[in-house]
């Protein structure tokens, strides 16, 4: 049995403003000749097709290209990530599987598997666990205890099956182990997010989405990765697809390199310097993230490095031997911070003190509210 594993497509992300939506349509074009080549028995996508829960029309339709040409090559099981919505990802799911494209959006599915040749494959879509405890009949909160629920679902129904089967699970969550970046959105308001990956135990393969570096946790999970950065934390990522054989009785995993429309470049330095330095000629195409260290901070720095770096579309400044100034710009001072982190530094910037206890408790419970309204959006 040989499956292509991705996750992660984001459709309808930007970079720093600028929009991806043609080096995205450029990897999927290279997705449905690797499916060709390969030829997989399945296509596994891990969630996170959009990144949002409203995707532009554009996305839309690149979607819509990419299943249409891959399902012609082999069954795509697809399930839904924290950016998408769930309802809208899993519409038609019903007529869409009589032409090989199987949504596993819906809780109720999950010890529902697609079976292709001698593999049962289940999906378990992204569960926001207030949301998805009580259709699990879970008490205890957290993402632990609603992925145990669902994969207990999935033991139940494998043990009904022959002892030949071999199972495939589709997660998106976030293992315990998996290095993260900052380009993805945390999945817990105050609390664990992540999982132990002993809560897979028993199954062939894990397919995992979240985390964007493609990347092994545990013996048998993995994360697909995303097909292209979306942060500057992602410039040491080698972005790839696996191809996962399970012939023996270990997984025997391809990654297969996808295409770089445009490579990161992570920059720091004096401004003539790096203006000059002939070793940064390969960062003249690339998405630019500059750094500088001079004393006193340069005129038109921005505009001068655009001349030589015209996609440079991050500047910070950090004078050597300065000690950082508390008012350096609020977009600066923010960059990085969570959602929760975010709220707390807004209460601090207005009134000059942080959140009480009680004050953070109504901020996470705000936040988890909203993170429940979008999940049933």
């Amino acid at each position: 049995m040989r499956f292509l594993h991705t996750a992660d497509w984001h459709l309808g992300r930007s970079f720093h403003g600028a929009s991806l939506i043609d080096a995205q349509a450029a990897w999927v074009d290279w997705l449905v000749d690797t499916a060709r080549e390969s030829r997989p028995d399945a296509v596994l996508v891990s969630g996170d097709v959009y990144d949002r829960a409203l995707p532009p029309v554009d996305a839309v339709r690149l979607a819509d290209d990419a299943l249409k040409r891959l399902v012609e090559v082999a069954p795509v099981v697809m399930i839904s990530g924290n950016h998408d919505s769930a309802t809208r990802l899993g519409f038609g799911a019903g007529m869409f599987a009589d032409a090989g494209l199987h949504l596993r959006t819906d809780v109720s599915q999950i010890g529902d598997p697609v079976v292709v040749g001698q593999a049962a494959i289940y999906g378990i879509p992204y569960l926001e666990p207030d949301v998805a405890r009580p259709l699990l009949g879970v008490e205890a909160r957290g993402h632990g205890p609603v992925m145990a629920a669902a994969m207990e679902r999935v033991r139940a129904d494998l043990a009904t099956r022959p002892n030949v089967t071999r199972a495939v699970v589709l997660a998106h969550a976030f293992v315990a182990g998996g290095a993260e970046s900052s380009s993805e959105r945390d999945l817990a308001v105050g609390g664990a997010a992540s999982i132990p990956g002993s809560i897979f135990a028993g199954v062939d393969y894990v397919a995992l989405g979240h985390l964007h570096a493609p990347q092994r946790v545990g013996g048998r999970a993995r994360y697909a990765g995303s097909p292209v950065a979306f942060s500057f934390s992602e410039a040491g990522h080698a972005k790839s697809v696996a191809l996962v054989d399970l012939d023996g009785a270990v997984p025997a995993v391809e990654l297969l390199p996808c295409p770089v429309a445009r490579p990161l470049a992570v920059l720091r330095g004096e401004l003539e310097t790096l203006l000059a330095d002939p070793a940064l000629t390969g960062a003249e195409d690339a998405w630019v993230q500059v750094t500088l260290t001079d004393a006193a901070r340069p005129a038109e720095a921005m505009e001068r490095l655009r001349a030589r770096f015209p996609h440079a579309v991050v500047l910070a400044f950090e004078p050597s031997g300065v000690v950082a100034r508390s008012e350096e710009s609020y977009a600066v001072r923010l960059r990085g911070l969570d959602d929760r982190e975010l709220a707390a530094a807004f209460v601090e910037d207005v009134r000059g003190a942080g959140p009480s206890a009680a004050e953070q408790r109504l901020l996470d419970d705000a936040l988890s509210a909203h993170r429940v309204a979008e999940a049933v959006s």
